[in-house]
C-alpha cells in the first residue's frame, strides 16, 4: 500500500473503508497486506496500521526484519561491528578481495541459486530474467553490488534504492568454495559507506524469520554489523465473514 506522506487519520480511516468496498464489489474474498517497517514511512505514522485494526484485519504473522541506522561517516559505522566482523573486513582487504558495482547478473545468479539451494533448498523469488527486467526498469535504482578475487566474482548483493531514506539489501549471496575470503563482510562496509555517501539514513538487511520461525544464527550475523529488528507485519481480512 503506497499512501500520501502527509495522509491524515481521516484519511487513513476512509482508505481502508474503500479498499475493502472495493474488494468486496470485485468478489474477493480475502485481502492480505504485508506492511513495511516503519521506518520506510518518510514521515513516521501508524495511522494505516490503525485503520486497519478497526475495520476487522487481524494480525496474521510478524516477521522480524534487520535494520541498521546508518552514522555519519564510514568509520563511526565501522565501530558498531562487532570484533569479530572488524576481523573479516581486514581479512578479506589483505587477501585481495575487490569490491565494486557490476552488470553480470548472470554470474551471481548463479552464485545465488546454488547457494540458496544448498543451503535452503529452495529457488530465488526471481528468475534472472526478471532480475535482469527490473535492472533494465530501474536502472537508477537497482544495482548489483559484487566482490571479486582475482577477477572472479565470488559474493553479491543486490540494492533496491526504496527511497531517498531507506536502501534495501537483497540477495545476499556467496560462493561457497570461497567462504574464508570473509568476502560478505567486506561487501557489507562497501555497502554502507556507499549508502552513507548517498544520504540514506537507514539499511535493510532482509528479514531473518520466516513465517515467525527465528534464524538465529542469521540474525547473530545481521546483529554483528550493528543491526537491531523491526516488525514487518502481514494484516488479513476474511471478507465471506463480513458479507
Amino acid at each position: 500500500m503506497v499512501t500520501p506522506i502527509g495522509l491524515s487519520f481521516q484519511n487513513s480511516y476512509d482508505l481502508v473503508q474503500s479498499l475493502i468496498e472495493y474488494a468486496q464489489d470485485q468478489g474477493f474474498q480475502r485481502i492480505s497486506l504485508t506492511l513495511p517497517p516503519t521506518i520506510y514511512n518518510r514521515r513516521l505514522s501508524n495511522y494505516v496500521d490503525f485503520a486497519l485494526l478497526q475495520h476487522g484485519f487481524q494480525y496474521h504473522r510478524r516477521e522480524v526484519s534487520s535494520i541498521l541506522h546508518l552514522e555519519p561517516t564510514p568509520e563511526e559505522n565501522l565501530a558498531k561491528f562487532t570484533d569479530a566482523s572488524r576481523r573479516a573486513v581486514k581479512k578479506a582487504r589483505q587477501s585481495g578481495v575487490q569490491v565494486h558495482f557490476s552488470d553480470d547478473l548472470k554470474r551471481y545468479y548463479d552464485i545465488l541459486i546454488h547457494n540458496l539451494k544448498r543451503r535452503h533448498n529452495v529457488q530465488p523469488t526471481h528468475t534472472l530474467d526478471e532480475l535482469l527486467r527490473l535492472a533494465e526498469l530501474f536502472p537508477d535504482e537497482i544495482h548489483l553490488l559484487a566482490a571479486h578475487l582475482d577477477d572472479r566474482m565470488i559474493a553479491g548483493i543486490t540494492i533496491f534504492e526504496a527511497n531517498p531514506d531507506v536502501t534495501l539489501a537483497f540477495y545476499i549471496s556467496h560462493d561457497e568454495a570461497y567462504q574464508q575470503y570473509r568476502a560478505v563482510n567486506l561487501l557489507f562496509f562497501e555497502m554502507i559507506c556507499w549508502a552513507v555517501e548517498k544520504g540514506f539514513r537507514y539499511l535493510d538487511f532482509g528479514i531473518f524469520t520466516v513465517f515467525m520461525e527465528p534464524n538465529f544464527g542469521l540474525a547473530r550475523f545481521k546483529e554483528s554489523f550493528g543491526a537491531s529488528g523491526m516488525f514487518r507485519d502481514t494484516l488479513t481480512i476474511d471478507l465471506k465473514a463480513r458479507t
